[in-house]
């Protein structure tokens, strides 16, 4: 089975602790209004095999304190999710999970591979813009913080609490095209401020749209 990825990174900072293989899949059914990352919502077929991406990640899977996946929107290819999953855990089981999903935890428990071990922590719930944003990971206050298990608390327990200034940070990214990409969970106006001092300085900062639902 194919995958549809958007982008693989390393280090990421800004997804959960330390430095992590950052893995964001294409493709998204939800759409949340506000979204950064709309880049990620055009769906097309997949490309890449599960093996393939581990092979890509495994020079860093021996040094990283952990991997973060995120979209788009990976349940939206729950089968490939999986199998990147077990393959992820089977090459180090040590290395903690972290899975974001616009979807609540109720949908998701449809799935009987959700909690064999697979992931340790999971955020659900879709982005709402209006609503607060004072915990860390979370773009808006409704998401839920979910202990998949032992090690996930572990690991992650540390950020049921309010959002702290060491929170307030992002990774910046360059592909091979020279795209500039960013990494992390902004404020609500960060990508203003960032497109102002952008302007000051010559440069132009856009967000890529994807196209209405048919």
């Amino acid at each position: 089975m194919k995958l549809s990825l958007s982008r693989i990174h390393y280090p990421v900072t800004t997804l959960g602790p330390g430095r992590r293989i950052g893995i964001w899949f294409q493709g998204c059914s939800i759409r949340c209004a506000g979204c950064i990352s709309r880049d990620t919502w055009r769906f097309r077929e997949g490309d890449v095999m599960a093996e393939d991406v581990i092979r890509r990640i495994a020079p860093w899977m021996n040094e990283c304190d952990g991997v973060t996946i995120s979209g788009g929107e990976p349940f939206d290819q729950a089968a490939g999710l999986f199998d990147l999953l077990k393959r992820i855990k089977a090459h180090r089981r040590a290395a903690n999970v972290l899975v974001y999903s616009g979807y609540d935890l109720e949908r998701l428990d449809a799935h009987q591979e959700l909690r064999r071990g697979l992931i340790d922590a999971l955020i659900t719930d879709p982005y709402v813009g209006d609503a607060d944003q004072t915990k860390p990971l979370r773009g808006s206050d409704n998401q839920r913080l979910h202990f998949l298990s032992e090690l996930g608390e572990a690991v992650f327990g540390q950020y049921e609490r309010q959002l702290g200034d060491s929170d307030k940070s992002l990774d910046v990214m360059f592909d091979d095209e020279g795209t500039v990409w960013l990494a992390g969970i902004p404020r609500k106006a960060d990508m203003h401020r960032l497109a102002a001092m952008l302007r000051e300085s010559g440069h132009v900062a856009h967000i890529t749209e994807a196209p209405k639902i048919l």
